[in-house]
């Protein structure tokens, strides 16, 4: 617990811990991404489907799911708490706006992306908690509301999750674009945010930067782009 609390406390520290709970939510973004592209090949009539069954899988896990969760939870505030310090410590030692801040060194990898972390992360932190209300506490949550749960061949129920995915956005424009744009700001923020992980972490030398950079601009891109899509596709489709 003291080398964690010494590491908040000093910049190094803060861009370790920033780059290893970056890189572990984007590992797990990658494998919540690859369940729902399973809702792709989704028939509605057919609750028995691949992304219910990984929903069982999780479900069934028990307590080790909560451990999974509050790690999870833990990282997800460590990252935000540590971006929204650097961010202010930024601010308060530099007088001038961003708009007119010249980066110093070469090559600079100021841009878009990395102006606006602070914006699309703190869009994605409301985001989390309304994406939460919705599906994993929406309809369903509760056992008691059985239209959203099926039998199983045990005997046991299972959560039609894949039934309140796509009512969510079959019907809601709103949503879905609201969604989508969300989306287009999370490939932002991984856009820059892979990037800096691995500088954080020491994995750039100056051969290999451009390479990184690009693969981590298209990591970024092909994660929000799968997100961005599928309400998309269920909104037109169903």
């Amino acid at each position: 617990m003291l080398p964690l609390l010494h590491a908040f406390q000093n910049s190094v520290g803060r861009k370790i811990l920033t780059g290893v709970t970056g890189i572990a939510l984007v590992l797990f973004l990658i494998a919540h991404l690859s369940a729902n592209l399973t809702l792709f090949a989704v028939d509605p009539s057919n609750p028995d489907n691949a992304f219910n069954r990984y929903a069982l899988f999780l479900h069934d896990l028990g307590f080790l799911l909560y451990v999974v969760e509050f790690g999870l939870a833990a990282i997800f505030l460590i990252h935000a708490y540590i971006g929204i310090a650097i961010w202010w410590g930024k601010r308060k030692a530099r007088p001038e706006a961003y708009a007119v801040y010249a980066s110093k060194g070469d090559p600079s990898r100021q841009s878009f992306s990395s102006r606006t972390m602070i914006v699309s992360g703190l869009l994605l932190f409301v985001f989390m908690f309304m994406h939460l209300k919705t599906f994993k506490f929406g309809p369903g949550w509760d056992v008691a509301d059985a239209a959203y749960y099926v039998p199983i061949e045990n005997g046991g129920q299972m959560r039609n999750l894949s039934k309140l995915v796509i009512e969510v956005f079959q019907d809601n424009l709103a949503y879905v674009l609201s969604y989508s744009a969300v989306m287009v700001m999370l490939g932002f923020h991984l856009r820059h945010g892979v990037w800096s992980a691995l500088q954080s972490l020491g994995a750039m030398n100056r051969n290999l930067a451009p390479l990184l950079y690009t693969v981590a601009g298209l990591i970024g891109v092909a994660i929000a782009l799968g997100f961005f899509v599928l309400p998309i596709w269920i909104y037109i489709v169903y």
